[in-house]
Parts: structure tokens; sequence; C-alpha cells
């Protein structure tokens, strides 16, 4: 909700997803190793796109567009009906997490992943996140993804997709707290995450409203 047009698309988003309700996960986009059993975003669990995370992993991610910083541990979501061979990896990827952009009691966050590879790929689906401590371990519950259909985001050289990362603000949800050490975000139907540094303070781990949603990945920023 940085710019007035975001705002609303945010906002409309924002209540399709207070629905569904954590951290964050991992969907997939399709490539040509489709049939390739693959570990899920941010875990060391075997995922195939839709399973769910085994015990001490970040569950499915819902949406809600935020700024956040975190690691994914959650799973993949459905494989992209885009041609095999196009995703995006991890090693052409930077990510980031935009300003918070809140609202109505809610903490948005866009995560943004950036191609920084000399071809075009696509991202399709959810990222795979979580908020860890200086330890690596991962705080609060599994991430919920919203019930939006995701679309395939074509990245050339130098461009950028944002996924929405939202919780209840905890001064207003009596959650419990942890401020967490980095955001960890692993591309959709990758194995090695990217970990961005959180500066954004205190997130809500367990108790009331502690769940952190999810929302696909869109073209741009989210600023």
């Amino acid at each position: 909700m940085t710019i007035r047009s975001l705002g609303v698309r945010r906002a409309a988003l924002l209540a399709s997803s207070v629905a569904v309700a954590g951290l964050l996960a991992g969907c997939g986009s399709g490539d040509d190793t489709a049939n390739t059993p693959r570990t899920e975003s941010g875990t060391v669990a075997p995922a195939t796109g839709t399973t769910t995370p085994s015990a001490g992993t970040s569950g499915a991610p819902s949406g809600v567009p935020t700024d956040a910083v975190s690691n994914s541990l959650t799973p993949s979501a459905p494989r992209s009906p885009a041609a095999g061979g196009t995703r995006c990896h991890t090693s052409e990827l930077s990510a980031s997490v935009g300003r918070n952009n809140p609202g109505a009691g809610q903490e948005n966050f866009p995560v943004v992943l950036t191609n920084e590879s000399s071809r075009t790929c696509t991202l399709y689906g959810y990222p795979g996140t979580a908020f860890v401590d200086a330890s690596g371990k991962q705080l609060g519950p599994d991430p919920k993804r919203s019930s939006a259909e995701p679309e395939t985001v074509k990245l050339a050289p130098g461009q950028s997709a944002w996924a929405g990362l939202s919780f209840a603000n905890p001064e207003v949800s009596g959650a419990r707290t942890a401020t967490p050490a980095a955001l960890v975000v692993t591309p959709p139907d990758e194995e090695d995450p990217l970990k961005v540094a959180w500066k954004s303070g205190e997130v809500p781990v367990s108790g009331n409203e502690s769940s952190v949603r999810l929302i696909p990945f869109s073209p741009g920023t989210g600023a």
C-alpha cells in the first residue's frame, strides 16, 4: 500500500486472504525437472509441489502483501504451466524485503525476488518463507497461503516479482512475539534458500492471531 493503486490492490488481496491465515512457503513453477522428486522450499523434506511439510518445517503460505525478510521453510505450490526449463533458479536471483505498508491492524511486506542472470526466467506461485533466529531456528508456525490464483511471472534480466507477506500487528492481536534475525526465502520449486536480514522488529510467533499469510508472486516490487 505504498502507491494508491497498489494500496487498493493490496487491500483487496488482503481481504481475500484474511480468510486463510503463519510463516511462508514456496509454491512451484514448472520446469524440465517436474518429474524429479524435489525438497520443499526452505525445508529438508521431499516435496512434490502441494505436499505439507514435515514437523519442524514451515507450512503452506497464505497471502497478503507485506514487506518482510525470511527463509522459506514451507512446501511448494502447484507447478507452473510455463514451458519446461524456464524456471528461475536460486542462483539466478537476489531477495529483499520491501517497506512495510501497515493498514487495518495488519503489517504488510513485499518479499521481492530479482533476476540477476543474463536470461529471462519465470516464477510461479508462492515463495517458501520462514522467520529464523540467529542460529537458523524457525520462529513461529508455518505460514498460510491465500486462495488467490497464481500467475506465471516472466522476469527479464534485472526485473523483479513480489509476493505479499502479512500478519496482524502483535500490539493489536496480543500474540506472543519474537524478533527474527532473518527471513529465509526459497524461490518456487527450488531447494536452496536466500536469506534476508530482518530489520522490521517483532513478529507474532504464538497465541492469538499469530498466523503469517502469503499471496502469490506478481510482477514488480510491490512498491
